[in-house]
């Protein structure tokens, strides 16, 4: 343990040197940083996907001395310090495992998560009082579908047999259809809208994190056309100038390589 603690003093020293003597980093305000920290966290998400160990760590590096960062210059405005974030947040955990530091009983992973939402709700001094209001409202809206959807059920609302939300899907894919054959594009978008959101419940009824799989599906797309534009060039042709279907023979030798 001691060299963990060891560790992070020095990071919190290099802060104050940094934020003292570099002209960048005094001049950073929790305004500038928060685009820099999202874009963080996206290329810890893809280090995560891509299983890369390497870029993993630096990117946790990368994303800690974000957290360091922000308690530095509210520290430097009297609002709070690192070991109140780190003191905060180690109640919180107390408090919300009762299971763990109390005499409440849960033996499942969503029994846990039951109670958690439950007693935040209950939780001193908050000032959110719905279930929903927790939900941030700049969230990407596959990523908020399925943080919504996670809370509701930590209330109850869910069915009752994960089965039931494919006939669900398959009603809003009526309905989609429908709106297609009439032409009317913005009837299309709202029942479009209705069937991914159907689709991401199926995703998290299933343990499927939908915006990791589309990601991954992304990675796997632009890999495989990357390599059917390099062929094609070494072939001394361009894409504009062939066809689909020779394209697609390019297109299953890289899914036949596993490209």
């Amino acid at each position: 343990m001691q060299y963990k603690l060891e560790q992070f003093e020095r990071l919190l020293n290099i802060m104050d040197e940094l934020r003292a003597k570099c002209p960048w980093d005094k001049e950073q305000t929790l305004e500038s940083l928060r685009h820099l920290t999202i874009e963080e966290t996206y290329e810890l998400s893809e280090a995560i996907l891509k299983d890369d160990k390497t870029e993993l760590k630096k990117e946790l590096g990368d994303l800690l001395l974000h957290i360091v960062f922000y308690a530095k210059i509210a520290d430097e405005q009297n609002a709070f310090n690192i070991a109140d974030v780190i003191d905060s947040l180690c109640e919180k955990l107390i408090y919300r495992h009762p299971h763990v530091f109390g005499q409440t009983n849960a033996q499942t992973a969503q029994k846990v998560a039951e109670n958690w939402e439950a007693l935040k709700l209950k939780e001193k001094g908050r000032k959110m009082k719905r279930v929903l209001e927790g939900v941030p409202n700049s969230l990407p809206a596959m990523v908020k579908a399925h943080r919504v959807q996670d809370k509701v059920r930590g209330v109850g609302f869910d069915w009752e047999e994960r089965e039931q939300v494919w006939d669900k899907i398959k009603e809003e894919f009526a309905e989609f259809e429908y709106e297609v054959k009439a032409g009317k594009q913005r009837e299309m978008e709202k029942e479009f809208g209705d069937l991914l959101f159907s689709m991401v419940n199926a995703a998290r009824l299933y343990g499927i994190d939908p915006e990791a799989a589309l990601e991954r599906t992304n990675m796997k797309f632009i890999k495989r056309f990357n390599y059917l534009e390099e062929q094609t060039l070494l072939k001394g042709q361009s894409l504009h100038d062939m066809s689909l279907a020779q394209m697609d023979v390019i297109w299953e030798e890289a899914k036949k390589l596993d490209v």
